[in-house]
């Protein structure tokens, strides 16, 4: 390993990507020696199936600025992020796709924005590539639901991000377990750029992002980012509260003018609204207790089993 210590860390998530390791090993190792930046890349290997991790090793053993984290199992993509940022010894750090979907070119300019001040520099999506119209819908449903929680702008967001070492430290320093990195990077300030860039077409292997995945990941960030969804619940009960004043005080007026009380299908129809309205607030109620159990839990993130490249590391 070179004894110099790396200006940039580039983290790479990587699950089943065997076919892109080498391919985008190369492709960084030709920028940066051309751009003259000093960077080291993480391959973090989140639990493949396939010859991923013989891919890093062989392309450790080819680059010396290559470092690889091996999971235990499949922890998921955000934990691959957090395991790459607190391995990463760079003064700034990268988190970009396998794929190269992330364009270097992009990278590059992000990288001299960091040489210009700004500490955090989020890569913004000028069109999301070629995706399927039921995808695209509910992505925009996410991120507009996110956005307006969180009051950002969230609608192009991406984990194609470039982090100061000081934004990379206080959002590693987090003691939360189920975090959402494309909205934390956002929340923890600093001085922001953005940087457009598109989409490029995936070339090898296929994405590994099931429509049940997708869901599940919304599900999961908008439970552990925002509590909106609770104050949706109460809006409701508050709405529900005051039908049933209004409806309560017809009945009365009803029965003390001696009219018979008609609407029982209108009944009937209150009731099952009513008890749908319950059952989901009772399962958003539970998602959110579901989440407190996991944190008071205080499970690590992950477990790293091997590493190539890289000392001895501990479980997060």
């Amino acid at each position: 390993m070179s004894e110099k210590k790396e200006t940039l860390s580039i983290i790479i998530p990587a699950y089943n990507e065997a076919g892109n390791i080498s391919r985008t090993a190369q492709a960084l190792r030709q920028a940066m020696e051309a751009e003259h930046i000093f960077a080291a890349v993480y391959f973090v290997d989140d639990g493949s199936a396939d010859g991923t991790w013989d891919e890093i090793q062989a392309a450790a053993g080819a680059w010396d600025m290559v470092r690889g984290l091996r999971f235990s199992r499949n922890f998921g993509k955000e934990a691959a992020i957090f395991a790459g940022l607190s391995a990463a010894a760079g003064d700034c750090c990268a988190v970009m796709d396998c794929d190269l979907q992330h364009p270097i070119e992009a990278l590059v300019r992000m990288y001299r924005l960091w040489e210009q001040g700004f500490e955090v520099i989020e890569g913004v999506k000028e069109d999301r590539g070629r995706e399927n119209v039921l995808y695209k819908g509910m992505a925009a449903l996410f991120y507009k639901f996110m956005s307006a929680a969180m009051k950002l702008d969230m609608s192009r967001a991406s984990d194609f991000k470039l982090l100061d070492r000081r934004a990379v430290d206080a959002i590693v320093s987090l003691p939360e377990r189920n975090t959402f990195f494309r909205a934390l990077s956002s929340w923890v300030g600093f001085k922001t750029a953005a940087v457009g860039f598109q989409v490029q077409e995936r070339e090898i292997g296929q994405s590994k992002w099931s429509t049940s995945k997708l869901v599940k990941y919304a599900l999961t960030n908008i439970v552990s980012f925002t509590t909106t969804p609770l104050h949706i619940v109460t809006g409701l009960g508050v709405l529900f509260l005051i039908l049933a004043v209004v409806l309560g005080v017809n009945s009365l007026v009803g029965y003390l003018t001696h009219r018979a009380l008609e609407g029982f299908t209108t009944v009937i129809l209150i009731e099952l609204i009513v008890g749908a309205i319950v059952m989901l607030s009772l399962g958003i109620i539970g998602g959110y207790i579901g989440k407190i159990y996991e944190e008071v839990k205080g499970r690590h993130r992950y477990i790293i089993s091997t590493t190539v490249g890289l000392d001895a590391h501990r479980e997060h």
